[in-house]
This record gives structure tokens, sequence and C-alpha cells, in this order.
């Protein structure tokens, strides 16, 4: 069995503050994609170099605090890529790719931090360049390699992934737009939203707003997926959003696969 976790940790070292690291031993996980690491390379040194047994392969944003996502792997890739080869969004360090290729098998995991368009129209325009360039690059992967892609994608998919879809119709991370691009990725491009293909029920959120005790009565959101090419989703058995502590306003997503690196 291949346990695959995402969490969007709003700060490793505040995260690590609030007992990520030892979570992070106790679900034994294969591979741990995280994102919004807020870090630079000295400040991973010596202290998330390694978490729970699993070597961390990075991509940081070159703005301090700011974006940066990682991959903690129990087993050590074949190749490890950063970037997408767009100069915009590279230097934010929003996407991290570890191969695991042997004769036969051609496999890629994936750790990517969408953009927030929340703060302001020239983020959401970001946003929207970054969709336009995601497409492309996920169809021609899929062309040559099985993948799941884990991260925090800033959309919510359908009225059933956010509390308050009604309110929300205007808004960053639910527009119109946003929405039937993801859609044209799962129908078009042919990718598998994993988690809804497991679980079909409402208020399965993975982030929640620090305003207006959302939390607490699970006004949140779902948006961190795993987004997988059908033969590996297939191939997925049991999902888990864990909900017992918090080290961020995201809760890890953990889905078992049926196979092993």
């Amino acid at each position: 069995m291949f346990r695959l976790v995402t969490l969007n940790l709003n700060g490793i070292r505040s995260a690590a503050t609030k007992g990520f690291a030892a979570w992070a031993e106790g679900v034994v996980a294969d591979c741990m994609g995280v994102q919004e690491v807020k870090a630079q390379a000295a400040d991973v040194a010596g202290r998330f170099e390694v978490v729970a047994g699993m070597s961390g392969h990075f991509h940081f944003a070159e703005k301090k605090g700011y974006a940066g996502v990682g991959l903690y792997t129990r087993r050590a890739p074949s190749a490890v890529i950063t970037g997408i080869g767009n100069a915009e969004f590279d230097a934010e360090g929003r996407y991290v790719e570890a191969r695991f290729d042997t004769p036969g098998r051609r496999l890629s995991i994936v750790s990517c931090y969408f953009p927030s368009g929340s703060s302001g129209e020239e983020r959401q325009q970001a946003k929207y360049r970054f969709l336009a360039l995601m497409a492309p690059h996920l169809r021609a992967l899929k062309a040559e390699r099985e993948f799941i892609l884990v991260g925090d994608v800033n959309i919510a998919h359908k009225e059933i992934d956010l509390k308050n879809w009604r309110g929300n119709r205007k808004n960053s991370g639910f527009l119109p737009e946003e929405r039937a691009w993801m859609t044209a990725l799962l129908d078009e491009i042919g990718l598998v939203d994993v988690f809804r293909t497991l679980n079909p029920h409402p208020e399965q959120y993975t982030w929640w707003s620090n305003r207006g005790q959302a939390w607490a009565k699970n006004v949140g959101w779902r948006l961190d997926y795993h987004l997988a090419t059908p033969a590996l989703a297939k191939l997925a058995r049991h999902e888990h959003i864990y909900l017992e502590q918090r080290f961020s306003d995201h809760a890890p997503l953990v889905i078992d696969y049926d196979f092993t690196l």
C-alpha cells in the first residue's frame, strides 16, 4: 500500500510548533506533499530536511516568507524537477515533481501550490495565467507518464465543496472560470479527483477561514486535492481528512493506493 499525504502548512516553522512533525511520524506516509512552506533553504537545513524518516525535496520562493512547496519521500526518486519553466511562477516556488522510474513504469508524484486570487484583481489575473499554463503542462505530463498531483489548488470545484456556495459565487476560489478550468481538467484532459471518487458526501472540507468561527462551525472549503491519472486513481482505496489536531488553517488529506514504489 502507498500512503500519500497533502497538506498546506501555512508555514513549516509555524506548523512545527503545533506538532506537525510528531503527527507525520504517526501517519507513516510513503510520500507527503506540503505547500506554503514559507521558508528558504537556510531555514529548512538541519531542521526540516528529513521529516518522519522521509527526505524533503523543495522548490522555494525567491521572496522570503512566501509560498514554496516540498515533497517528502521515503524512497529516493530517480529524478526531481522543480518549476514549470515559467519565470513568473517559478520565482514563487509552486511546483516540485519527484519521478520514480523503473523498467516498465514511469511514475511521478507532484506537490503544487496554485495561486490564490483572494487578495485582489491583480492576483486573480495571475491565478488565471497559472491555470492557463498548468492545463497544457499536465496534459503533456499525462501523455508520457502516470502521476498524482497533490496540493492546494485554491479552487472548490462544485457546490458540495464549500459550505456557503451561494454567497461565494463571485469570490475567488469559486468563480465560474475557475470551476470550468477544473471541469476541463477532469473531463477533457482526463485526470481524476481521487477524493471525490472515494467520498461523495457533503461537508468534507480541508480549509477554514480564521474568521467567524468557521472551524468550530465547519464552514469550510475543499481546496486540497489528489489529481491522478486514471490508472492510478483506480488503485485508491481509502481517504481520510485529519481533523483531530490543527497545524495550519488547512487539514491534511491522506489517501492510500494499492501499489508500491
